[in-house]
């Protein structure tokens, strides 16, 4: 309680530059004693404090100081806001609060310079409440139970303690020991679905067994692929390619080499690209696209 107590007492100073100790005891329902006490701890940390008797007088800071030259650097100061920004993805509803209190006490006011947003564009408030949920289960170090689409598109029932969220090549995933394969699991949150969070408490989340490696489930074996994208399609190349894969070809289109999960989905995110995208290898993939675009021309031209 004492040190919640002093950060206050820090924090009203900044805000309110002089106050009375009796005013301080009112405040936080304790002695004026206990107040020159809190003050005394204060002034023995670094903090420059001094009293002034007479008409408007009382505890002050001296004049232009902030925390940091006591606790944090100027970097330090920039570092802490930025991660608290960055929070701001996974909905903390205390966020707001924290940032305006820190930024007043860091006396920096230009800290919207940058927004960080991890969402889709035009995405539904239904990811946003996932974070909640899988935050507070972390925080509580309770277990979860969701259901889960894998990349085949199977539907299972999990049963999870959550270790962390990770943000990873432009998507989301939760990290957590899976009680069914009892080993350490990471799945891709837009695939999760109903949360429940169960009384049960984790007992993995610090073992250092199940916190180092992890594996995204269901999605280990990877196929390399050759894939040749017309110049119409140069907005997708960058966009969903590292340029170490992609070479520019002579006639403005782009020969793409990389390495992609196996899974049904990968049809799905080929056939994506329309007509600027060809497969060239493996052949495989490219008589399975093939197959699958016959299929979808002969419903469009099926009589009704």
């Amino acid at each position: 309680m004492q040190i919640s107590r002093l950060f206050q007492i820090i924090y009203l100073l900044m805000e309110k530059k002089s106050i009375t100790a009796g005013e301080l005891a009112e405040k936080f329902e304790v002695s004026v004693r206990t107040i020159y006490r809190d003050i005394d701890a204060l002034c023995q940390a670094g903090i420059p404090i001094y009293a002034s008797q007479g008409k408007g007088g009382g505890i002050s800071l001296v004049d232009k100081f902030v925390l940091d030259k006591s606790l944090l650097s100027e970097k330090e100061q920039d570092k802490v806001l930025l991660a608290l920004q960055s929070l701001s993805a996974v909905q903390y509803p205390e966020l707001d609060e924290v940032l305006s209190k820190l930024s007043r006490i860091f006396k920096k006011s230009n800290i919207t310079w940058i927004e960080v947003d991890f969402s889709e564009w035009g995405s539904e408030k239904n990811q946003k409440e996932a974070f909640s949920l899988l935050k507070n289960a972390i925080l509580e170090q309770l277990v979860i139970t969701f259901s889960y689409f894998n990349s085949n598109g199977e539907k299972r029932k999990r049963k999870i303690e959550p270790f962390k969220l990770l943000f990873k090549h432009k998507d989301w995933y939760l990290q957590g020991y899976c009680l069914e394969k009892e080993a350490l699991r990471t799945f891709k949150i837009n695939r999760i679905t109903n949360i429940y969070i169960t009384e049960e408490r984790c007992v993995h989340q610090n073992s250092k067994e199940y916190t180092t490696n992890s594996t995204v489930e269901a999605d280990q074996e990877k196929i390399k692929l050759i894939l040749k994208i017309s110049p119409e399609g140069a907005y997708r190349v960058y966009d969903d390619f590292d340029e170490e894969n992609i070479a520019k070809n002579k006639d403005g289109s782009y020969t793409v080499s990389v390495s992609m999960p196996k899974g049904e989905w990968i049809y799905n995110y080929l056939l994506s690209f329309g007509t600027v995208l060809e497969v060239i290898e493996p052949q495989s993939i490219r008589e399975e696209i093939a197959i699958r675009l016959n299929n979808m021309l002969s419903k469009y031209n099926s009589k009704t």
